[in-house]
């Protein structure tokens, strides 16, 4: 496979300040029989913002993997989400999923996430992963990483 050229800089989104920013345009696979965005796609779009987060921090998920951050072979899993949908989307339109960091933990990030349109609060989510080895066992979140998402914690607005 081809390493990516860099010609799409934008593609992983966006920092602005303290969030991560990546646009999302609806399309009709993401919507049910209504023309809506269905619920489950909202859920992928925060997944999409996380993992979109982490990689322009440097924290790759195969670099997390093959253990290339100081610590064993380990993954971001999801343990609890809190979802409140707050105002439908359709199709065609262009969403910003909103990625910011509220805790870290020993093993886990605490992750407020909000999905925009034209400024509107569509739907909202806090969620907690944690770092598991291949085992399924939490794995301290390593200084490298640490030292990557602390800059994100307790800034002003």
């Amino acid at each position: 496979m081809a390493k990516p050229s860099g010609r799409w800089p934008d593609l992983a989104g966006r920092i602005d300040g303290d969030t991560h920013i990546l646009a999302v345009r609806v399309y009709h696979e993401d919507t049910d029989f209504t023309g809506l965005v269905y619920h489950g796609a909202l859920v992928r779009f925060f997944e999409r913002g996380r993992s979109d987060f982490v990689r322009l921090l440097g924290i790759g998920h195969s670099d997390l993997l093959a253990g290339n951050h100081g610590s064993e072979p380990a993954a971001f899993v999801v343990r609890h989400m809190e979802i409140d949908f707050l105002k439908p989307a359709g199709i065609g339109e262009v969403l910003e999923v909103a990625t910011r960091c509220e805790e870290i933990g020993g093993a886990t990030l605490t992750l407020l996430q909000e999905v925009m349109r034209d400024g509107v609060l569509v739907t909202r989510a806090r969620v907690k992963i944690v770092l598991l080895s291949r085992a399924g066992k939490p794995v301290r979140i390593g200084k490298l990483i640490r030292g990557s998402l602390e800059r994100f914690l307790n800034q002003e607005s």
